[in-house]
């Protein structure tokens, strides 16, 4: 797959010389520095898959009234920044492909702002979607440990002014992002905001575990659960597990690629880990996929009026 500006160069590191990329490359030895040859057809397939299925979720929350809470709003809002993921991909890659093919004909002037405008697309996306994993994961925590008062804490109010707050920051980071792209600052940034998100999500799974056990526990002891709102502390623990990794499998190795950049940008063994980009671009792209999934199996209401979108029974 054929990457705009910021991306080929977090794919190949600015500061590596092609000559020593390549002699770097062949000294780690051995086929499996090739990398992996990923057709167009695979990206264009997965965004697609993700666009309806996202857009899906978008609907159905629209639809059902029994669904305009704030936590099916950041839900919404998550499908959402995973629908943008997916278009800018497509985008991206149509643009390439109807450049390669003379189809297209730009000046080189218009061809840099298109680039520009799409990964700024990109990276305001994947801020995005990185932001509303996190937020969705404190709602519920919210949700098991502060049931009785979680209408006055996430009011209507306060749920817009979040929704509002990541997506003017995700924004205003992308246009950063692109236009200081060759600093290590800015890649550092990027690289302390996932694993803040990372521990973020960790510490409430650990948390949020820990009292599921303690309910399990109560229930095989035939004692009284100590509350009955917290009946559902073993899905909301569960669910989180899931969502936790779904998320480390699909972006950490995306991560860890730009921390090989910063760190090792010329080691043998580094450069054969920058060749699977493109993997790595697959697993962010199936991250888009599979959260829809997790939300529309996961929740009983959720399902029902997906079901009933799909079958147009508006």
């Amino acid at each position: 797959m054929s990457t705009l500006a910021p991306l080929r160069l977090l794919r190949e590191p600015w500061n590596t010389s092609e000559g020593n990329q390549s002699n770097a490359t062949v000294g780690a030895g051995g086929g499996w520095c090739q990398g992996l040859d990923i057709p167009n057809e695979l990206f264009l397939a997965l965004g697609l898959v993700s666009l309806v299925e996202n857009l899906l979720v978008v609907a159905a929350i629209l639809k059902n009234r029994n669904l305009h809470s704030p936590t099916y709003y950041f839900i919404c809002c998550l499908a959402v920044s995973d629908m943008l993921v997916s278009i800018s991909n497509l985008a991206e890659m149509l643009f390439v492909l109807l450049l390669e093919h003379g189809v297209l004909v730009m000046r080189p002037s218009i061809v840099r702002h298109m680039d520009n405008v799409i990964d700024m697309l990109i990276c305001s996306s994947v801020v995005s979607s990185l932001s509303f994993l996190g937020v969705i994961a404190v709602d519920r925590y919210i949700t098991i440990f502060y049931a009785l008062r979680y209408h006055s804490i996430m009011t209507l109010q306060r749920a817009v002014v979040t929704m509002a707050s990541v997506w003017l920051a995700s924004t205003v980071s992308s246009t950063i992002l692109i236009t200081y792209y060759h600093s290590h600052t800015i890649l550092l940034c990027l690289i302390g905001f996932f694993l803040f998100m990372l521990v973020l999500m960790l510490v409430l799974y650990i948390h949020m575990f820990a009292l599921a056990r303690h309910h399990l526990h109560s229930i095989s002891s035939h004692q009284k659960p100590p509350t009955a709102h917290r009946g559902g502390s073993l899905k909301g623990a569960v669910t989180l597990t899931i969502l936790l990794g779904v998320f480390f499998v699909c972006w950490g190795p995306f991560f860890f690629h730009l921390i090989l950049i910063v760190t090792c940008p010329t080691n043998p063994f580094c450069t054969c880990f920058f060749s699977y980009f493109n993997l790595f671009l697959i697993l962010i792209i199936c991250n888009s996929v599979i959260d829809p999934l997790i939300y529309a199996f996961r929740s009983q209401e959720l399902r029902r009026t997906l079901r009933e979108v799909v079958l147009c029974s508006w």
